[in-house]
């Protein structure tokens, strides 16, 4: 893989980690459409890692007040009681609702990679979510406060976000859309996606990024270390500035723009399939 493949595809992770219109899709669809050579988990993993870094930053004086409460720490010490207590109870709900997607990961991981990381699956996938999307996004009185989050809440939204494992899902895409029908805000509801997300995207790297370095050390990635940094950077550079951009775009506009994206690129991946299937037979 060049270097020009790897930064297009960084750019390209950090632009739709965040937007609700799948990661994973795009960077399977893209190699495939391009006929680039598959990099495999190991390496779209590296690229999440840089939008890691970017969630972290991005909400790193939410990160730091939701541990130290949550662990019964009063900080900052101008905080009222109420402000903590509601932090320690949302890191912890955080906690509960990270456990389904932790679970499902770890039961079908393999069954995702070797059977629906395909255009089809994926098509179908991105469309039927746009779907979901938009019938959440019409939802009335979106009026909940991140604050107000309850214990059912957190296990339904964590339960949506065990979806987002299967390819053209979107992990923002689906949790957001549990939010709002739970009739959190819209900002609201993106807020607690990308921290919910956090945990997970976090496990993920520790899993995968030291099989990454090992298999490049063994010379069995056609790609350098200094690639590989450069696209983590690239990707945490795009993704925090596409954090900032989409919740100050969610305070006064609707998903409707994402779901017509959503499912144009479906029709357009079942297209180019069935086209490339034909010239094939």
């Amino acid at each position: 893989m060049t270097l020009f493949q790897a930064v297009l595809l960084a750019v390209v992770q950090g632009l739709t980690e965040f937007l609700p219109v799948s990661s994973t899709a795009h960077l399977v669809i893209i190699p495939w459409l391009f006929h680039w050579p598959e990099m495999g988990v190991a390496f779209d993993v590296a690229l999440h890692a840089g939008t890691l870094v970017a969630v972290i930053l991005f909400f790193l004086r939410t990160w730091v007040e939701l541990l130290l409460n949550g662990f019964g720490l009063h900080y900052p010490a101008k905080a009222s009681p109420e402000d903590v207590a509601t932090n320690r109870r949302i890191f912890w709900l955080l906690v509960v609702g990270t456990i389904p997607g932790a679970l499902v990961g770890y039961k079908f991981e393999h069954l995702v990679e070797d059977t629906l990381s395909k255009p089809i699956p994926i098509a179908c996938a991105t469309i039927v979510v746009g779907v979901v999307m938009w019938l959440a996004d019409r939802t009335a009185n979106l009026e909940r406060p991140m604050r107000g989050v309850t214990l059912f809440d957190s296990l339904f939204i964590g339960t949506a976000q065990a979806l987002a494992l299967f390819p053209g899902v979107s992990r923002s895409g689906i949790t957001i859309s549990a939010g709002l029908v739970r009739k959190f805000t819209r900002e609201a509801a993106a807020r607690f996606s990308f921290l919910l997300a956090t945990p997970l995207i976090a496990g993920a790297a520790a899993k995968e990024l030291p099989k990454l370095i090992q298999m490049q050390r063994a010379g069995q990635l056609d790609i350098s270390m200094s690639t590989i940094l450069i696209s983590i950077a690239v990707s945490g550079v795009v993704g925090y500035a596409v954090i900032a951009l989409f919740l100050r775009y969610l305070q006064t506009r609707n998903l409707n723009i994402f779901v017509v994206y959503r499912v144009a690129f479906g029709i357009v991946i079942l297209l180019l399939a069935y086209f490339q299937t034909g010239s094939a037979r």
